[in-house]
């Protein structure tokens, strides 16, 4: 079984990850001595890439790490790489789901989409990038309490009309961005 370090260190992501992976690689968490990576690339592979790189580097082992992106189209793609600081630095996600609410007060054309990109690095610099895609809307107010970031405010197009907050976590991750993502990764390991 190939046994990955996750970069993340943000608990509701890694549960996300462990449920979409459910087991088929040895997850190791992030070890708390390792520093923050400062996300600075302009592209999610970038910061993907620059995490995995850090990760594998402090540990010795291969790592895997994910970058997520919400790409408004009415704000021309906007918050994109910048999506977990859109209200701005060490700001919550009821802050940037407020702050993004309130740039589309009024705008008819809503629609979104999620992308997030999984990279797997390796200490000798092997690596494996994977990218998932998952086309919405963003809603006028919030619904549901599941879930992380904007998933109160995004309703995807492959749904039943509800967000992905409003979902279970297996409804969730068979049509998410990230389950896509990590679920393409998983079968470059296995094959």
């Amino acid at each position: 079984m190939q046994r990955l370090v996750c970069a993340s260190a943000n608990p509701a992501k890694v549960a996300e990850i462990q449920e979409i992976l459910r087991g088929a690689v040895d997850l190791l968490p992030r070890p708390a001595d390792v520093p923050d990576v400062v996300e600075d690339a302009d592209t999610l592979v970038g910061n993907a890439r620059l995490k995995a790189m850090a990760i594998a580097s402090a540990t010795g082992l291969p790592a895997i790490a994910d970058d997520t992106g919400l790409e408004v189209d009415a704000l021309d793609g906007a918050p994109g790489v910048h999506s977990a600081r859109y209200a701005g630095e060490h700001r919550s996600d009821v802050d940037n789901r407020s702050a993004l609410l309130e740039a589309l007060d009024g705008v008819v054309d809503r629609g979104a989409r999620f992308r997030t990109v999984v990279v797997v690095s390796w200490p000798d610099g092997r690596e494996l990038v994977a990218e998932g895609r998952c086309d919405g809307v963003i809603t006028e107010a919030e619904r549901g309490s599941s879930g992380f970031g904007y998933d109160r405010i995004f309703q995807p197009c492959d749904g039943d009309g509800r967000t992905f907050a409003e979902m279970s976590g297996d409804d969730k991750h068979a049509i998410s961005h990230r389950g896509r993502a990590f679920r393409a990764v998983l079968e470059m390991l296995l094959t």
